[in-house]
């Protein structure tokens, strides 16, 4: 997905996130509809969708006649929904060794490649929407729709944090490494490799968000 075409709602709940995760919208602040509407340049509709795709990842909670707060984003379903991602992205990944086509091969190969110049420019917005793209070509390539949904639908829980780890000093670098290892294991058709190169590219993501939302907090 290119980020020309997300949604009026999808930008701004990036732009939200980017907020929370920087420290500027601190754990506990109340996100006030029209404040929002009025900082961002918008009507209250696509602000009321943000708040709804964000408070899925858990990074704010919608309550009832109370709106929305910033959650704290250390929290235990935020490792959960870690967790899970890395336990599901490793199996698409083992199921994509097992099953992908030779075209569908060679079109993560050239997603992969096309992905160096991104990273040595650090041309980070355009990283982060390749990303989605290797990783949904990975999900298509276990050829198990039912996987597939569970991957989708945690990626969009787990949008915001994910992108945020590219603030991660010298990230995108190691990032488009633990593909190559991914990308290696599939090619090979090597089902136990790739479910380990996966899997530890997923816990490392989460570590990255985890060492920025440590700077964050020193730096605050």
């Amino acid at each position: 997905m290119k980020r020309e075409d997300l949604t009026q709602a999808e930008r701004l709940a990036e732009q939200i996130a980017a907020s929370v995760l920087s420290g500027e919208f601190a754990p506990g602040l109340r996100l006030d509809e029209a404040m929002l509407a009025a900082r961002y340049a918008v009507s209250r509709t696509p602000v009321r969708e943000a708040l709804r795709q964000l408070a899925s990842s858990g990074l704010i909670v919608l309550k009832p006649r109370r709106g929305a707060t910033v959650a704290d984003a250390t929290s235990a379903q935020l490792e959960s929904l870690f967790g899970a991602m890395a336990e599901i992205e490793a199996a698409c990944a083992r199921l994509a060794a097992m099953s992908m086509t030779p075209i569908e091969r060679r079109r993560l190969q050239s997603l992969h490649e096309s992905m160096t110049a991104l990273t040595r420019r650090d041309e980070r917005d355009e990283y982060a929407a390749a990303n989605v793209a290797f990783h949904t070509c990975i999900y298509a390539g276990a050829h198990n729709e039912i996987l597939a949904d569970f991957a989708a639908g945690l990626r969009r829980r787990l949008a915001p944090f994910r992108r945020a780890q590219f603030r991660t000093e010298g990230r995108l670098a190691r990032s488009h490494s633990e593909h190559a290892t991914v990308v290696d294991a599939i090619l090979a058709c090597d089902a136990a490799a790739a479910h380990a190169a996966m899997f530890h590219h997923m816990s490392l993501v989460e570590d990255a968000y985890g060492q920025l939302g440590v700077a964050t907090r020193a730096s605050a």
